[in-house]
This record gives C-alpha cells, structure tokens and sequence, in this order.
C-alpha cells in the first residue's frame, strides 16, 4: 500500500499465490501489494531485507554546512538540548537561512546522534508485587475536580494510599500541603482500615514532611518511628525519579479520572461540608476496592497484624494563652475561652483540627486554619470565646481591630448599621453585644439571624428585650404526679406467708 514498506512476509505471500496459479492481479491483491510491486518481484524474486541498503542520498543535505561545525559540538556539549532549541540558535547565528521546514529534518538526525554517539540512558527495571510486600504513599494535586464547599472554591490535595498488588487504595482530602502530619495521619487511617500493615512502605522524597521534622529531638516523633510501630520498613525513591514510585505515580491519573465523572454524574461539585466531600471520597473509593476483594484476601493473609493501639501521627507544640483570650499556633491566632487565660496549653496539631490539652485534659478542640502567605498574622475569631467577657465591656466593640470577626452572619452586620444608625453609640454597643450574648447562650445563632433580618425588612430598629422574647425556650411545665402511699397491711400479709412457707 502507499506509504508503507513491502515486507518479506508479503512477498512470500506473493509467491505461494503465484505458485498455486493465481493471477498476477489476485496474488497481489492477497498479499497486499500492488500490481506495480508485483510486477517488480516478478522479475526479480530478492526479498526486501536481502536487498542492499542504499547510502547515498537522493536531494541535498539542507544541514550539510552547519552539521559538522556547529550542531554536532553543541550537542557534544549539552546532549539534552531539543532541535528546536538548535534550530533557534541556528536562526540567531546565520540569520533567517534555516526556517520551520528543516526542523524535521534536524528532530530526526539529532534523535540519530542521539542513538549512537548520545549518553548512555536510564532504565525502568519493572518489579514484581508480592502480596503483602509493598504500600505506597503520595500527594496529588486536586484542583482539576473543581470541587467547592458550601459555595466557595476548596483548594487541596489529595493523599493515595496504595496497595501495590491488589491495588486497594484509601483517600484523603488534606486542606494543608504536604506535610509529616499529612502523611502519617492518612496512613495510619489507611492501615486500621484494612486492619494489617504490609512489609515496606515506599513514598517519594517528600522533603517537606521531613523537613519539618528537622527541628525535632524527640525521634519517637519521625517517620521511621511512625514506621516502626507498624512494623514497616520505610523507603523512598531517589530525588528527580518519579517512575521509582511508578505504581501509585500511574494510579493518580486513573483515580482523579474516576472522581471527575462521578462528580459528573452526581450533578454537582458542591458539598454541605469537608465531612461531606470525604464521605463521597470514600464511597467512591470503596465500590472500586469491592471488587478487589480476592487480591486484598491474599495480601491480608501476608501481611502483619497491627499492633493494639494506634502511635503518634501529630505534632505537639506548646501554646501560650494571653490576656487577650488567644494563643499563636503556627503562625495562626486562635480565640480560646477565657478562663483558659495565663494557661499553657499543650496542643497537637492535625491536618485539619487542633487539640488543645492542659495537663492530660482535653479542654478543646478547633479547626486548623493556614497561615496566610501575608505578612500580617491571621487571626481566627470565635465571639463565643471571648462574647463572656465582651458584654461586660461593651464599648470596646466600636474601635476593636478585630470587629469584623463578629459579624458571624450577614444578619450580625446589618443589625450593627441598623442600631449605628438609629441609636446613640454607647447604647449601640450595648445592644448588638447584648444580641451577641444572647446568640451564644441560647446557641441560637441562626435563628436569631432570621430574626433579625425580618426586623430589618421591616424598618425597625432590633430591640435587644424583644429578642430575649423571641428566642428564649419555651417553657417546660412539669406534669402533676400524684403517687399513692401504700397499704401497709400488705406488708404484714406478706411477712406471715414468708413465715408460713419457712415453718
């Protein structure tokens, strides 16, 4: 066919035709040649292969005069350079001689070069998978899913956990980067899920989980303590060699392509909460392990039981509370209640929470927020922390230079421009502290947001007494019970039948 080289399977196929008497037409029909060609071999019967190469050339050497002298030393040189990259440099050096139609020409000698005068190249020496041996850990970037949160867009990555002879997987979305917590927190999840931990443990260089360990002096706190507890033999793959992590690296593509369509088919890439996008994770993520039940029953008979309890997969550090009801956790300023003020706290820091322990009680727990590339600090606001304290000092509202954390809805901020508006400043105050306070005692929030933006629709100005009204649960009437002494005389008829049975 045009095009395409005449093969000797084709020409023998040419052959037996002819021999069997068939036409010059049919036999080169049947073989897949043209008649041309079969004219060619009919009279002369040499089979491609055997015919001798030709080393001459059929039109001039566009590259002829720069070949030798100029792209050969530059190749010498930096072997990794692209033609394209020559073919710039060509143009730079001898004008506009050498335009787009001798790149081609230039790809394919240089790939040639390349074949025989290039460096020697790396290998993908491809591995067996013994049940049980090998699990895999890696971080994937997510923001192809376009995933959203209540709204608002949710960047994160996505910890793969891999098993690499059944391929069981487990997912996780982590909010941070990657981190030592990260890593340990969804592998521990990962491992009491399917209940066993495997023989190694392979994750890629992953310096920044290990880098900030660096400043760590108690070793019980590392990966290789981590791995220890399980039991695990801990590797990585050499720095710049993906491939080396092949089996989770290749398993990536799959899974996000997986998570797009079910995202497709749900109708929607909006979730109430992160709990809610973890759920689906993990939805998804099972239907796929389910039919992976007969290769996890063999790795699960391989592997090792997992010890009695779980090890260490946060970082502790030490926070101060301050008269100003807050605490400074990596770069993040947290509200905490202020009966915890002039308290240090011990607090281990997740992925995605903080617990805060003084002395062995857990006094509280909140949710983990970055640190914003800024130079400013970020502050994190709870006005139920600090609402207590506030509403005995209502006027430090106005001029507060964290106000706006206390507009926790819309509402909270109309209400505030309402009062402003219509009453003096210091009563101002007053009442929307005041309204605060209620919505923290009564955990009436929402309610009390509803409320008020009815008040507002209105054209009325919040009364700080019609929303104690409004608000205040409705009360319980305990039912009248009337219980009836009891007949003694009963008492004295059982007495005398005990004595009877005993007699």
């Amino acid at each position: 066919m045009p095009g395409h080289r005449i093969t000797d399977r084709q020409v023998r196929r040419y052959m037996d035709e002819r021999r069997q008497g068939a036409t010059q037409a049919v036999a080169a029909a049947r073989s897949g040649m043209s008649e041309r060609s079969a004219r060619r071999f009919d009279a002369n019967s040499i089979l491609p292969s055997q015919r001798p190469q030709r080393h001459w050339r059929t039109r001039i050497d566009p590259l002829e005069a720069v070949w030798e002298s100029e792209i050969v030393p530059m190749l010498m040189q930096h072997p990794h350079l692209r033609a394209t990259t020559i073919l710039e440099e060509l143009r730079r050096a001898n004008g506009d001689i050498y335009d787009e139609r001798v790149l081609r020409t230039l790809q394919r000698r240089v790939s040639q070069w390349r074949a025989i005068h290039g460096p020697e190249r790396d290998l993908i020496f491809r591995q067996e998978h013994p049940p049980g041996w090998q699990a895999l850990s890696d971080f994937t970037d997510a923001d192809v899913l376009e995933v959203t949160i209540a709204g608002a867009p949710f960047p994160h990555i996505l910890y793969h956990f891999w098993l690499a002879f059944s391929g069981w997987q487990y997912v996780k979305a982590i909010q941070g980067g990657e981190s030592f917590t990260a890593l340990t927190e969804g592998c521990q999840e990962a491992l009491w899920q399917i209940g066993a931990a495997p023989k190694t443990h392979r994750t890629d260089r992953l310096s920044a989980a290990y880098r900030n360990l660096a400043d760590e002096d108690d070793a019980s706190r590392g990966y290789k303590a981590f791995c220890a507890h399980y039991g695990i033999e801990p590797t990585r793959n050499n720095a710049g060699v993906s491939h080396e992590n092949g089996s989770v690296e290749a398993a990536h593509g799959r899974l996000k392509t997986t998570l797009r369509e079910a995202l497709d088919l749900r109708g929607s890439r909006d979730f109430e909460d992160v709990g809610a996008y973890q759920r689906f994770l993990a939805e998804v993520t099972g239907r796929r392990n389910a039919r992976r039940r007969a290769e996890l029953a063999l790795e699960l008979a391989a592997m090792t039981p997992l010890p009695k309890f779980k090890t260490t997969d946060f970082t502790i550090v030490s926070a101060m509370v301050t008269r100003s009801g807050t605490m400074s956790v990596r770069d993040v300023y947290y509200t905490v209640p202020t009966r915890l003020v002039g308290h240090r706290l011990k607090v281990h820091v997740y992925d995605d929470r903080l617990i805060c322990y003084l002395g062995a009680a857990e006094v509280l727990q909140l949710e983990r927020v970055r640190h914003s590339r800024r130079r400013d600090r970020r502050v994190v606001i709870d006005y139920r922390h600090i609402i207590h304290a506030l509403v005995k000092k209502p006027q430090a509202f106005r001029r507060w230079v964290h106000r706006e954390a206390l507009y926790p809805r819309t509402a909270y901020r109309r209400a505030w421009e309402a009062l402003d508006a219509c009453l003096d400043e210091r009563r101002a105050c007053r009442v929307y502290v005041g309204l605060l306070h209620l919505a923290a005692t009564y955990a009436c929030e929402a309610r009390l947001a509803d409320w008020l933006d009815g008040v507002i629709e209105r054209g009325d100005c919040p009364d700080l007494e019609a929303a104690r009204l409004a608000m205040a649960p409705a009360a319980i009437t305990a039912p009248a019970v009337s219980v009836a002494a009891p007949d003694a005389r009963a008492y004295d008829r059982l007495i005398s039948f005990r004595s009877e049975i005993a007699a």
